[in-house]
């Protein structure tokens, strides 16, 4: 009778033994006798107390531990201000937060208002042709009819249908390709009409940051020195923006399904501009405030060279606006420019004793994106006029509170302007917006204070 073999205890012992002719003969003897060999050999290998059998209960742990946490935060979530309590306050962070991106607010969002609608709609065409109010289908009347009732206890006063939820994110999407503001700026799903937003009251980070927190060195068994941190927040109210136009009737009567496409096209690109121009520039009063010029704030800018010329912008401008950007926000930061900028800023040249060369203008066909320090040019009409405050700022937009209610509503009428035989057609949209910050911070070595939004003071 052969000797029985003792299982091998790694691979060198297992290609030992394979290499002997005799006992690679007794394991592969017969059929049973192999199978047996190799459910030993994987048994000592990863069986019951084995090192990797504990490396693979370790990981199951820790797959089912971030498993429950995950589903914890996603049924938290059925409560924006629960949620936002857990919010990381570093934009730094902002793209693995999905609460805080673009692409959340803009995406569908199944829990909003209009998901109700969903799948009752062909396409945009088919909401466009149901609810135009001069549409005579019984069926298609009391379609409408019948979503202006069920929905009328959450769907402000405003008149109108609401817009189903694939159309609204569609719309936003298409918006978002225009859009200066949103597509970087920190985007907050609003699930009711005010939202409040943790931020930091922070002014200063000389002997602390973030409004009190200290940091310091210490003896083992020293005192601890106390700190006060300041949380604030921020409220985002839902401000009404609305799209208004006024179409003959004879072309809905002759081409609605035509009609509903140029909609579909040309709203977003409406919607993304007056948006940009409330983000940017907007009082705050009735609507969002912006970041540009002195309702800002936290903006900062910079004074005017001694004896510079009205409605000019020089090369010493564009290098102090840089220094005043906060350092985590220089790799985030974007140059907007009015079109009126350009001239001066594409003959902008650096003195070297009596000579010198121009800074930016050296390959007009060089490759798009404009840039400036490395950072990207943002040519747009929403900035102010050559000379203003506002025609050059450097400014990192994930320091921008934009509040999205997700919700929009749809109505048309031939009232207003009935003797023209025309109707009008309105769109609304509830968005807040403002600086996530409420004032400039000054560095840890108390020099001239930074900010994430810096421009140039009025040069008149």
């Amino acid at each position: 009778m052969a000797p029985t073999l003792t299982s091998p205890r790694n691979s060198d012992e297992l290609a030992e033994m394979l290499a002997d002719p005799a006992r690679a003969k007794q394991i592969m003897e017969t059929p049973k006798a192999l199978a047996d060999f190799i459910d030993e050999y994987a048994n000592r290998q990863q069986g019951d107390g084995t090192e990797l059998q504990r490396q693979i209960d370790e990981g199951v742990q820790r797959g089912l531990a971030n498993m429950l946490r995950d589903n914890d935060e996603k049924a938290d979530r059925s409560s924006v201000q629960d949620s936002i309590r857990r919010l990381n306050l570093d934009p730094q962070t902002r793209p693995a937060n999905m609460l805080t991106s673009h692409k959340q607010a803009t995406a569908y969002n199944p829990k909003a208002v209009g998901s109700a609608l969903d799948g009752k709609f062909e396409n945009a065409a088919d909401y466009f042709r149901h609810a135009w109010h001069l549409n005579r289908d019984p069926q298609a009347r009391a379609k409408m009819d019948g979503i202006r009732n069920a929905y009328s206890s959450v769907v402000p006063a405003d008149g109108g249908f609401l817009v189903p939820e694939t159309l609204r994110s569609q719309l936003l999407q298409i918006a978002l390709e225009s859009s200066v503001v949103r597509s970087r700026a920190t985007v907050v799903p609003m699930e009711t009409a005010r939202v409040p937003f943790p931020m930091i009251d922070s002014t200063t980070n000389v002997g602390s940051v973030f409004g009190g927190m200290i940091g310091y060195w210490g003896e083992e068994g020293a005192a601890l020195v106390e700190s006060n941190p300041k949380f604030g927040r921020a409220e985002l109210d839902a401000k009404k923006l609305t799209g208004f136009a006024l179409v003959p009737n004879e072309l809905l009567q002759d081409s609605l399904i035509s009609f509903s496409a140029l909609i579909e096209t040309l709203w977003p690109m409406a919607l993304a501009f007056f948006e940009d121009v409330a983000f940017m520039s907007g009082s705050g009063t009735g609507e969002p405030l912006g970041f540009l010029g002195g309702e800002n704030p936290a903006g900062i800018a910079v004074p005017k060279e001694s004896g510079q010329t009205a409605d000019t912008i020089v090369l010493e401008n564009v290098i102090k606006m840089y220094s005043r950007m906060l350092p985590s926000s220089l790799a985030r930061g974007i140059w907007v420019c009015s079109p009126e900028a350009i001239p001066e800023l594409y003959t902008m040249a650096l003195s070297v004793g009596t000579g010198g060369g121009p800074v930016m203008l050296t390959n007009v066909a060089g490759p798009a994106p404009m840039t400036i320090f490395g950072r990207p040019l943002v040519v747009s009409e929403k900035a102010g006029r050559l000379g203003d405050r506002s025609d050059l700022s450097f400014v990192d937009l994930s320091y921008y509170l934009v509040g999205d209610r997700q919700q929009m509503t749809a109505a048309s009428s031939t009232e207003y302007k009935f003797g023209e035989d025309k109707t009008a057609y309105r769109i609304i949209q509830r968005v807040d917006g403002r600086p996530w910050l409420q004032s400039a911070i000054t560095p840890a070595n108390d020099g001239p204070s930074l900010s994430p939004f810096v421009e140039i003071a009025e040069r008149a």
